[in-house]
């Protein structure tokens, strides 16, 4: 609270409990901030050089939890500076986005997170333009660019009402507020960079609809330099994969798409003339039992998306039953299906096959698909074609 910046400090451990496997530490003082308070990660680091598991409060105290015993009484408390650093970034990065949102477009900020890549918070404005979204980007980054002071204080409730906090504090005494430089005033008890400056910029890189509200993703400071670095490397691999200059890339991607959407068109539709052609040369080899036409087949290596849309295609015949079987070398499948004028319960002859088979599958009473050992997929074809005619001819 008194100085984020520190990063070592001596201490005298006041209380140690030993639970669950578990050490749980009460000091004199801490630099480690409580995991999740006001929404913020606890810090990483150690101990006496035994790495601290986690960080939370206890009313007052704050409580260390380590693996390992410390054998004695008076301790050295070392914070990891980068992830202390990143956060403090990410927090007051929030801070000054979500005044943002508020002065610009009257915005208030009703959630926040802070994730291990990302941060985002939950503004109470049911939808905003994309343009809203680069003024609102810009209005934030001047501030950091201009390098205002972000100063803390600790104020009692009736002061509380002289300064224009951006949300009301959720204590009542010892109220600590964060302020940017008299362009934002927030009750809060989380790590803050020491200046505007500090937090180097901040990207918003996704807005979303979220119960009613917007939910915007941002990253700030060392997080948006990743950011960009990753995107940006990606971006010139994709130009040079498409020989094209780095701001061509996207309308070159984008007629490339075109492309695809056209050729895979015109593939489901020569597809679909196959399977059509090759349903009608099983419907012409199909065996006759009471008007009624068989198609038994077994096909080699074949994925069974195929197999079912020729079943679709020879039901949609009256009279047909077609029954199905793909050996690939994995699996054997089988699809059962019947034409809507024949009255027969294509899953119920399924679920009585099952009880003498090995088979695993399940449908309706026009079509059912399940799978089987490789052996068996002849036996059970034929199984099926037997059950059925015996329902023809009870």
């Amino acid at each position: 609270m008194e100085n984020p910046y520190l990063r070592q400090i001596e201490a005298r451990i006041v209380e140690k409990k030993y639970m669950n496997g578990k050490y749980y530490l009460k000091t004199n003082k801490t630099i480690f901030y409580p995991n999740l308070a006001g929404g913020q990660p606890g810090d990483k680091g150690t101990i006496n050089g035994i790495e601290v598991l986690e960080t939370y409060e206890d009313g007052e105290d704050i409580i260390h939890v380590l693996k390992e015993n410390v054998h004695s009484d008076r301790v050295k408390m070392s914070i990891d500076w980068n992830t202390r650093f990143d956060y403090m970034q990410q927090h007051s990065g929030q801070h000054l986005l979500s005044s943002s949102f508020y002065k610009l477009f009257n915005g208030e900020t009703i959630g926040f997170y802070i994730g291990k890549d990302y941060v985002y918070i939950d503004v109470n404005i049911p939808k905003i333009s994309k343009k809203d979204i680069e003024k609102i980007e810009l209005f934030a980054n001047k501030i950091i660019f201009s390098n205002f002071m972000i100063k803390s204080y600790i104020v009692g409730k009736e002061d509380v009402n002289k300064l224009p906090v951006r949300k009301d504090p959720k204590v009542n005494s010892n109220i600590r507020i964060v302020e940017i430089d008299e362009i934002d005033f927030s009750p809060c008890c989380g790590t803050h960079v020491r200046n505007t400056g500090e937090i180097g910029i901040i990207k918003i890189r996704k807005v979303e609809p979220y119960k009613g509200n917007i939910r915007v993703e941002f990253v700030c400071g060392y997080r948006a330099l990743r950011d960009y670095c990753w995107k940006s490397e990606y971006i010139q691999d994709i130009s040079h994969l498409l020989s094209s200059k780095d701001k061509d890339v996207k309308a070159k991607v984008e007629k490339l798409y075109l492309q695809k959407e056209k050729l895979e068109k015109e593939n489901r539709e020569l597809r679909e003339k196959i399977y059509r052609y090759e349903a009608s040369n099983l419907i012409n080899t199909a065996k006759v039992e009471n008007q009624i036409s068989f198609i038994i087949h077994k096909f080699t290596d074949r994925d069974i998306k195929e197999i079912q849309s020729i079943a679709r295609i020879i039901s949609s015949y009256d009279s047909t039953v077609s029954i199905l079987g793909v050996e690939n070398k994995d699996k054997s499948q089988f699809i059962v299906t019947r034409s809507n004028n024949i009255d027969i319960n294509i899953k119920g002859i399924l679920e009585n096959i099952s009880k003498d088979k090995d088979i695993k599958g399940g449908g309706n009473a026009h079509l059912i698909q399940g799978s089987c050992n490789k052996p068996d997929l002849d036996n059970i074809l034929n199984a099926f074609y037997y059950k059925i005619v015996e329902n023809l001819n009870p």
